[in-house]
């Protein structure tokens, strides 16, 4: 493993369509795939030919990109000279409403990221896709993956079928901290509810901004049902969720815990320190005004320099250039978010590559 360079947190490989996992699928479902005509997952609310979906000089003929390891070596991991990326694939299987089909589908998924991605570049290393529709389901299959070390961290979507603080979302934290994995919370849905607290948006720009506002909820809702305080040796990370609005989140959060804390005797430290010791958040997007001051006053507002993991958000495209990190970062800062918070994060980054 290379001694030194970033270490992307949020890569995106792109599934070319249904076909693709249909190998991996057992044979019921492979049938029932078939039978019903599904042809493609790829969520709504990330369309192809959209502006942000891929980089208009990277998209093929099709106008995707990322649909194999060599666009993706290519195009994200050698210009950056990326020594580790972690893959989270998006893909529209938490989305079924059959709790049978989903696990088969998520099943396909990661063995599929496994062989065609994680067998074929020793950077790669990617989270683990659970069947949000059953919790035991998602335990089953956190602890089939687990076995491959390659597998770094367990991913949920932000919007989900209920709070994710909920005790019946238990099990699957339980069984992340046994393996040793973060739950990784991603940008997107399960369509089981809109995205606003006040019904359906009608345009892809009220999507975008209301998923900051679900992030907030699902984070009140860890804190508030005690997750953090019953699992001790748990990390959660924010991906794709914005950053600058965590500060004032923070302020207003522990400001109310204070006046009504007596209904949530588990929280018993400050909301903003359990976050500051216990969440990170990728970089991308990064919405902060394009000047060095205020990039560290955000920071200096956050009250911890060990939040924000890198990431390009690959192949989404929500920076300028090639320039990933923020302009006028001091350049110890830039080492510590480019590499050394991902590996405090990520327990299994420090191991060498491991194959089962």
């Amino acid at each position: 493993m290379p001694a030194t360079g970033p270490i992307d947190c949020d890569l995106h490989p792109v599934v070319p369509g249904l076909q693709a996992l249909l190998p991996y699928l057992d044979e019921l479902w492979r049938e029932t795939a078939i039978r019903r005509g599904i042809e493609d997952l790829t969520t709504i609310s990330y369309p192809s030919r959209n502006p942000l979906s891929f980089r208009q000089d990277w998209r093929d003929d099709s106008g995707r990109t990322a649909t194999d390891v060599g666009t993706l070596t290519r195009q994200a991991l050698d210009p950056l000279g990326t020594r580790l990326g972690i893959l989270n694939c998006l893909y529209g299987v938490q989305a079924q409403f059959s709790e049978d089909l989903g696990q088969a589908m998520c099943r396909a998924l990661n063995d599929w990221v496994a062989r065609e991605w994680l067998d074929r570049d020793s950077r790669l290393r990617a989270s683990i896709i659970v069947p949000m529709q059953n919790v035991e389901m998602a335990v089953d299959e956190i602890d089939r993956c687990a076995a491959d070390r390659r597998f770094v961290q367990v991913m949920l979507l932000v919007g989900s079928e209920t709070t994710l603080g909920r005790r019946h979302n238990w099990p699957i934290y339980a069984a992340a901290e046994r393996h040793g994995l973060p739950v990784g919370i991603h940008a997107g849905s399960m369509y089981r509810h809109p995205i606003t607290p006040v019904g359906w948006p009608t345009s892809y720009t009220e999507e975008y901004v209301n998923q900051a506002t679900a992030f907030q909820s699902q984070l009140t809702s860890l804190i508030a049902e005690g997750v953090f305080a019953k699992f001790p040796n748990l990390t959660v990370v924010l991906m794709e969720s914005g950053v600058t609005w965590l500060p004032a989140y923070l302020w207003r959060l522990t400001k109310f815990w204070k006046g009504v804390r007596s209904e949530n005797p588990w929280v018993a430290d400050p909301p903003g320190s359990i976050v500051r010791d216990r969440v990170k958040l990728t970089l991308q997007p990064f919405d902060v005004p394009p000047d060095a001051a205020s990039v560290m006053r955000i920071i200096d507002h956050m009250g911890s320099d060990e939040m924000i993991l890198f990431s390009t958000d690959y192949p989404h495209w929500q920076y300028d250039g090639s320039d990933v990190l923020p302009a006028g970062l001091d350049p110890a800062l830039g080492r510590k978010i480019m590499e050394e918070n991902p590996l405090r994060t990520y327990v299994r980054l420090r191991e060498r590559e491991t194959v089962t």
